[in-house]
């Protein structure tokens, strides 16, 4: 853009004010088109497909070996395999007391309206299923197929999500981006107790939290899911303690989004994120499930004498390396190898064999389905995956995004380094209420 600096002061030292004006707009217009051409079609040999074709998850799938796709499950017990990181969502129009955000669903909110229409294609919701009131089944029907399609024993843990609270205790509609009640996941696991279990999502500042956590443990939850950012909860606040003290006492898992958040907004309280908040309710003996390990973005590290950003993810390092929490902190690798991580995360996260034990396996679905999100020739750029398994990995993902995730997880290599088997043995994790 330098070289052409002197063509505008050229036009406008022969135009008047307002041509020179109109000129230059134009000029930047045409540049800025040219430029994002350019950048566009650099980026669509990595991105592949913007859409998800919604192919059918059943064997055979074209273009897919049925013998590279077997050698993916060398060394796993099916029936350990949980996914402990899978979302519902939904509309509400099957009662289920779901909501999405209108702002999603209004054009003149073109980011958000993005973001909505994104993940349902992810989830291949196409929009028959809003006109004629089917979201909340076609998204069910969906996951129900793809999970079918694995191996008998393989489970999913489906995350309800709760709304942001203010510190008043009052509901924050206006803060808040998607809502799954828990007696809808909760109704959801127990129609297929073969392939889903269900975690709660309680925000701690309602009035009757304790109330709503004691029937989430009675009701079989595994696990309790907040995305502090998202739903304005401070890990740190004094108020929560009774909180941590009754989730440490039932054994249940913490699973907090940690990182910066993009998909789901919410409150916008990035500095919730940070890795480091989570030592309040480890120090209250609180099993804590690091979501995406903190793989995206900065954080503010507090530990320093003068607290500067950093990555994330060197937060969540630290933490895991602090041997106080060694029987305690975990992090699961859903949504790691998107395009928006680091090439060092990936690296670090399969060079460290001393963390695998205590890393869990799980999808964010249905982000695998949204397909930009991971783009294969990145990650070979990156030295992570070998060019071989491109092909099948793009053929696979076009039916059957869950085993597309797995499978490149299973095949992501550093200098010889993989996830190792226990990242996917999982469900011991999680305690008698398992058996």
């Amino acid at each position: 853009m330098a070289s052409r600096r002197p063509v505008l002061s050229t036009i406008a030292a022969i135009a008047t004010p307002a041509d020179a004006t109109m000129l230059r707009r134009r000029h930047l217009l045409c540049c800025g088109a040219a430029a994002a051409a350019g950048l566009f079609s650099a980026l669509a040999a990595d991105m592949g497909p913007l859409r998800n074709p919604c192919g059918a998850p059943a064997a055979p799938i074209p273009g897919v070996d049925s013998d590279w796709l077997a050698r993916i499950w060398d060394g796993l017990d099916p029936a350990q395999l949980w996914d402990v990181h899978a979302h519902l969502i939904g509309t509400g129009d099957s009662g289920s007391g779901c909501w999405i955000a209108p702002s999603l669903s209004q054009w003149w909110h073109p980011v958000e309206f993005a973001r909505k229409q994104a993940i349902l294609n992810g989830a291949c919701v196409d929009g028959g299923a809003a006109a004629t009131g089917e979201v909340d089944r076609a998204y069910l029907r969906r996951l129900t197929a793809l999970a079918d399609a694995f191996p008998v024993g393989a489970r999913w843990l489906l995350f309800a999500f709760d709304e942001a609270i203010g510190t008043d205790g009052r509901r924050r509609p206006d803060w808040t981006t998607f809502h799954v009640p828990d007696a809808y996941a909760r109704s959801v696991a127990e129609a297929r107790p073969d392939r889903f279990s269900w975690v709660a999502s309680v925000h701690p500042h309602r009035e009757d939290a304790l109330v709503r956590l004691d029937r989430a443990i009675a009701g079989g939850a595994l696990a309790m899911k907040w995305l502090p950012s998202s739903m304005a909860i401070d890990l740190r606040d004094p108020r929560l303690r009774p909180f941590y003290d009754r989730l440490a006492a039932a054994r249940l898992p913490l699973i907090v989004h940690c990182g910066e958040e993009h998909a789901v907004p919410g409150a916008g309280r990035q500095d919730l994120g940070n890795p480091l908040l989570l030592r309040e309710p480890l120090r209250h003996g609180v099993r804590v499930i690091a979501a995406h390990c903190a793989s995206l973005g900065m954080a503010t590290d507090l530990d320093l004498p003068r607290p500067r950003s950093v990555q994330a993810f060197e937060l969540f390092a630290r933490l895991m390396d602090e041997p106080a929490w060694r029987g305690q902190l975990l992090g699961d690798v859903s949504a790691m190898f998107q395009f928006n991580r680091r090439p060092e995360v990936w690296r670090t996260v399969l060079r460290r064999q001393d963390w695998h034990d205590r890393l869990l396996h799980g999808s964010d679905y249905p982000l695998p389905g949204v397909l930009p999100l991971v783009r294969l020739p990145q990650l070979v750029r990156a030295g992570v995956l070998d060019e071989a398994h491109v092909a099948p990995l793009g053929a696979l993902r076009e039916h059957h995004p869950l085993m597309f995730d797995l499978a490149l997880k299973r095949l992501a290599r550093w200098q010889g380094d993989a996830l190792g088997a226990s990242v996917y043995a999982t469900a011991r994790h999680f305690g008698p209420a398992t058996a």
